[in-house]
């Protein structure tokens, strides 16, 4: 070849290549924005969850691009998500990659946190998405979505107070009320749980095992899987280790529950019974002699002259004395209101603690009228358990003692009528205040944060009222019972229902030692020859 040809030849190539070079820094400069840019916008829309703006950064539409990100939160619960974005790398002029980590608050499981990457490349001028499924997570392809398998640790155990089981079907029907039962979950269930838990997994039903579900499930090992398409569970890209649940012990005493139940079991009537330890709140024994309604703690019975206690203390407050003077007619008439003792008796005048002691009607309304308007009453029963939430573990129901509207209501409401109405749990911790001196909440787990507070009785009103409420056993309407010597206790004989004759609820509560109770027979008649014999019952049976 001719020399000079082959000069004119490589001096064609040398411009052809200068050529191509220049035009592709043209298109490189004339490029709008940056790799860096595009995928700061899209890890920050990811963070923020707007898809919208997701999209938007797409070099084309994908389908199922929201799917994907929306199943992170129906598939494994993914809640805050918080994207941060790593280094962006070059891949020639029109392609980079961009490392991202994104760290998933999972409900119930806590927080994962992974890496991954973006693929961006130059379209239309725009640096762009180039999304696929790994942009999600790097384990995932076409079809693929990820998906928890969980397995659960042995449940824990409801105890009593000396740790044995109470939850294992053997204990009486009365504390499996109060434990409730093992049910499978059902998607209103794993929509209130997390999703930790599936449809048909064993949760608590009722009682103790539905207010600790979370403690005594404890925490499932959860293993996050890619699934693909055909539904089939590929490897596991991540395993949180669980915790095994925590027993749940109550302050439920075995030989008192024993005792309640003797006690209560051959009465024909239904019949409840609650002993509360006075110095510390704790149940001891709650037990009901018919299944179903739970009336021991959800019982709304008029507490009849039991709520004496309450009215006693807040006029000892207001400077009556055990030893003082009163009087109880045969019937009296407060505010229009005709009042008459029980079985239409009288005993003339008496001391206060006598009246107390003999139950008369026609000696408190008066004093109430007289004593404790503007709110006194009221106080009273507050710092003494009524109108106050229960926080017991189980759900219970409040005393209640609604405002009086009149000297008549207030009349009615000072021996336990009206509109006052209490389960034997509420009645149970009134004798056990007096007992102790402060009114305590009560409680079944000893564990479980109050949120009443303890109340001491002022000055020496729990003093008083032990001598009022003794008298009662030694030489008052609950004289015949048979109840051990050193027990203190008040009757409660609570009409209920309409018409010329009335049918009564018998009521007994009281002390003895560090235990207090109430026992209530519906329908039962009057308090002293019905229940406080099923409370000398109980007390005989007990260590």
């Amino acid at each position: 070849m001719p020399r000079g040809r082959t000069i004119a030849i490589i001096s064609v190539a040398v411009v052809l290549v200068a050529g191509a070079a220049a035009g592709g820094a043209y298109y490189v400069l004339h490029t709008r924005g940056s790799a860096q840019e595009t995928a700061a916008r899209f890890t920050a829309a990811w963070s923020k969850g707007d898809l919208a703006a997701m999209r938007a950064e797409l070099a084309t539409p994908v389908p199922g691009f929201d799917a994907a990100y929306t199943r992170l939160a129906t598939d494994i619960g993914a809640g805050r998500t918080t994207v941060r974005l790593g280094a962006v790398t070059p891949e020639g002029d029109v392609s980079a990659t961009a490392a991202y980590t994104t760290t998933l608050t999972l409900k119930d499981l806590g927080d994962w946190t992974y890496t991954g990457s973006l693929d961006l490349i130059v379209k239309d001028r725009h640096w762009k998405v180039a999304w696929t499924p790994r942009a999600v997570h790097p384990a995932l392809g076409d079809g693929a979505h990820l998906t928890l398998k969980t397995t659960w640790p042995e449940r824990a155990a409801v105890t009593d107070a000396t740790g044995a089981r109470i939850d294992d079907g053997s204990a009486g029907g009365s504390v499996q009320q109060l434990v409730g039962r093992l049910d499978k979950a059902t998607a209103k269930d794993v929509t209130r749980l997390g999703s930790a838990y599936k449809p048909g997994n064993a949760i608590g039903r009722g009682g103790l095992q539905e207010t600790f579900q979370k403690e005594l499930a404890g925490t499932p090992t959860t293993e996050i899987k890619v699934t693909g398409a055909d539904g089939k569970a590929g490897r596991t890209v991540k395993t949180i280790e669980g915790s095994p649940g925590a027993k749940v012990r109550t302050s439920l005493d075995p030989k008192a529950q024993a005792a309640a139940v003797t006690a209560v079991d051959k009465v024909d009537k239904p019949t409840s019974l609650v002993a509360i330890r006075p110095s510390s709140g704790e149940i001891l024994a709650v037990v009901n002699n018919r299944g179903g309604f739970n009336r021991a703690l959800d019982g709304r019975y008029p507490p009849g002259s039991t709520f004496k206690t309450i009215t006693a203390a807040a006029l000892l407050a207001e400077g009556l004395t055990p030893g003082q003077k009163v009087t109880c007619p045969k019937k009296v008439n407060v505010g229009g209101l005709p009042i008459r003792n029980s079985e239409h008796e009288s005993f003339g005048s008496l001391s206060f603690l006598d009246s107390y002691a003999h139950s008369c009607n026609t000696t408190f309304a008066p004093l109430a009228a007289r004593h404790l308007r503007d709110g006194k009453l009221e106080e009273f029963s507050a710092n003494l358990g009524f109108n106050r939430p229960l926080t017991i573990g189980v759900p219970a129901q409040r005393g209640s003692m609604p405002k009086p509207t009149s000297d008549a209501d207030l009349a009615a409401e000072s021996f336990g009528q009206g509109r006052i109405t209490a389960s034997p749990l509420v009645m149970a911790t009134v004798a056990a205040a007096v007992a102790d001196g402060t009114w305590r909440p009560p409680t079944l787990v000893p564990d479980l944060k109050q949120k009443a507070t303890p109340w001491p009785l002022p000055g020496d009103i729990a003093r008083d009222l032990r001598t009022m409420m003794s008298a009662v056993v030694t030489k008052g309407t609950a004289k015949a019972a048979g109840l051990p010597k050193g027990t203190a206790g008040k009757t409660g004989t609570a009409e209920f229902g309409t018409g010329p004759k009335l049918d009564s609820h018998a009521w007994f509560i009281g002390y003895h030692g560090d235990v207090a109770f109430a026992v209530v027979v519906e329908g039962g008649g009057g308090g002293g020859k019905v229940a406080a014999p099923i409370a000398a019952k109980f007390l005989r049976a007990l260590p």
